[in-house]
């Protein structure tokens, strides 16, 4: 028996894949119904996804087989959904990402941060916060992260050497013999030993090493803990940072590409302007949150020591020994090169032309300058103009060779290469997410075209005696909760199209519950498995999977209630969402 389920065990895929489309294909065989034979698409996919039966971006690509096969849509029209605009403003802000961490402009960015914040526990929580979530703005959560964590260990290795104390809460720890911390001159612990032994004999020197250990001993539980708080606060500022903006994290542009594909004529309504206008803010009151969340778990809220009122000279000593440590790192960088400014530069371009393109209080840049309708111009035309410009523009301006190869005399003349080269594109970039975006879209099509978008709509009408703000809360924890177990993007693809049609059967504007849900699924905070930059934090064996459960659950509780209060307000007066839409009523049953 226990040969069987071992075997079963280490086959598991083999029979979910086997399973799943038999265990489901009655319901297209009793229904045979365009709607029933979508559904069943639906829930493979959604299965496959769930279990990783398949890698992800494979599940991605089963429209394409099915579709045609059950004459929902044709394979030329399914092909074209998995590479549309967002599609290509992904690849064009990865592009850039992978420019900016080629040359290293990222971890000079965050060293800098870090030596203007300081090491002051509760301060230096709060300084890789920004960071992390910053870059994480820019470059995907995974490699913000994965450069964050050896610079935080660093500094934390360092602040162990020196025995900075690491609670705020209180002054020290009650039991703690204050005659012996660990930064002690030998000499001075052999003089006291010796007076001990004079005036008090043996019996009180052993008490003494007793205390000096137990204090080493709280010490080194203490920088554990805040071990624990450094780590989770990298990996949860990666997560909130990514919602901050529209190319930060990959369901941001999926909600952009389903609203574009169910609402063709929604005005651009989603764009890099619009979304920062509306996520940024809750990204920074959900950071403080977290900040302050973590403050109260590993190192407890103490105004006046968390800010540096009530610091004495041996605990600032302490403090510059570590800060030094961040100081050497950024000093190993050198003065910027001409490839950093020259990234640096363009990227500064990306986000100027972004939120100039179209403001919505002013007339775009696109059509003052070329009087073009917005519609011809979107974010992803910018993405790849800069992307370009980093395959053209030099890296440098020394035409030498390098090697200063000698050739007949002469000093062997070469073109530089570029500020980013092909090779380097190939290795970096995920091209499987493009087609984990593609298949969301040709399950978005789908679903209109077989008409199971319209009867799901029908289904959900009883919900419009639910008050708005709590359907919204409601559908917040459960993709809160969902996202959890299976991938971002794979919740945020299989619940925005039945979202979509619920709005549109109980008249509610379609941002009001897509919104917010999108911004959920990126609220991954209690499991290891549940996002990358879990997974690289707890990877490191600081943590035990009941710490992020533990401090996760809570931030999934604020992170929801956050997003509700961020769509009752500003939300809903950026993208007016008290009334509904016309370009959200294609059926013509909404006034």
């Amino acid at each position: 028996m226990a040969g069987f389920w071992q075997m079963t065990l280490a086959f598991r895929k083999y029979l979910i894949i086997v399973l799943v489309p038999l265990v489901f294909l009655p319901l297209p065989l009793a229904l045979p119904t365009k709607e029933a034979e979508c559904g069943y698409v639906i829930i493979v996919m959604a299965l496959f996804w769930c279990t990783e039966a398949l890698p992800l971006a494979v599940t991605a690509l089963l429209p394409v087989l099915l579709f045609p096969m059950m004459n929902i849509m044709d394979s030329t029209t399914v092909c074209q959904e998995y590479l549309k605009d967002s599609n290509m403003l992904f690849i064009g802000g990865l592009l850039m990402a992978i420019a900016i961490e080629s040359w290293n402009l990222h971890k000079r960015v965050a060293l800098r941060v870090l030596l203007i914040t300081g090491v002051r526990p509760a301060l230096l929580l709060l300084g890789f916060m920004a960071v992390t979530a910053f870059l994480s703005m820019w470059i995907s959560n995974t490699a913000t992260t994965a450069m964050m964590v050896p610079i935080a260990q660093a500094v934390l290795e360092q602040m162990r050497k020196s025995g900075m104390e690491f609670t705020v809460a209180g002054q020290g720890h009650e039991n703690v013999n204050n005659a012996f911390e660990l930064q002690e001159t030998p000499s001075k612990t052999e003089s006291v030993k010796e007076q001990n032994e004079k005036d008090l004999g043996s019996s009180h020197v052993l008490t003494l090493e007793e205390d000096r250990k137990k204090n080493e001993n709280l010490l080194e539980k203490d920088h554990k803990k805040f071990s624990k708080g450094m780590s989770l606060c990298i990996c949860y500022s990666a997560s909130i940072g990514g919602i901050a903006t529209l190319t930060g994290t990959t369901p941001n542009l999926v909600l952009q590409g389903q609203i574009n594909q169910l609402f063709p004529k929604n005005g651009n309504v989603i764009n890099f302007a619009s979304w920062f206008s509306f996520a940024f803010p809750t990204a920074v009151v959900l950071l403080i949150l977290t900040w302050i969340w973590l403050l109260i778990m590993y190192l407890g809220f103490n105004f006046r020591k968390t800010f540096g009122c009530a610091a004495d000279a041996t605990t600032k000593a302490k403090e510059k020994q570590a800060y030094e440590t961040i100081k050497e790192e950024s000093k190993k960088l050198g003065s910027m090169k001409f490839a950093e400014i020259a990234v640096l530069s363009i990227f500064t371009l990306l986000v100027l032309l972004w939120f100039t393109r179209e403001p919505g209080f002013i007339p775009g840049w696109a059509t003052v300058l070329f009087n073009i309708k917005d519609s011809y111009v979107t974010d992803a035309t910018v993405a790849i103009f800069v992307s370009i410009l980093l395959f053209i523009i030099p890296a440098n301006m020394d035409y030498t060779d390098s090697d200063r190869q000698q050739t007949g005399g002469k000093s062997k003349i070469r073109a530089p290469p570029a500020l980013l080269d092909w090779k380097a594109v190939h290795e970096k970039m995920p091209w499987n997410i493009v087609f984990l975006l593609g298949g969301g879209f040709a399950l978005a099509k789908g679903s209109e075209e077989s008409g199971l978008s319209a009867w799901l709509g029908t289904q959900l009408t009883p919900l419009e005696q639910i008050p708005p703000p709590a359907i919204v809360l409601l559908l917040c924890l459960l993709i809160a909760t969902f996202t959890e177990c299976t991938s971002n993007v794979a919740t945020t693809t299989l619940f925005l199209p039945i979202l979509a049609s619920m709005a549109e059967a109980i008249c509610l504007h379609p941002l009001y519950v897509m919104l917010p849900c999108t911004l959920a699924a990126s609220l991954a905070f209690m499991l290891p498995v549940a996002t990358p930059p879990n997974a690289i934090v707890f990877s490191c064996g600081q943590l035990r999977v009941i710490d992020m459960a533990k401090a996760g659950f809570t931030l999934n509780i604020l992170g929801v209630l956050t997003i509700t209060l961020a769509i009752n307000t500003w939300g809903s007066s950026l993208f007016d969402l008290q009334t509904f839409p016309s370009w959200a009523n294609r059926t013509g049953t909404c006034p």
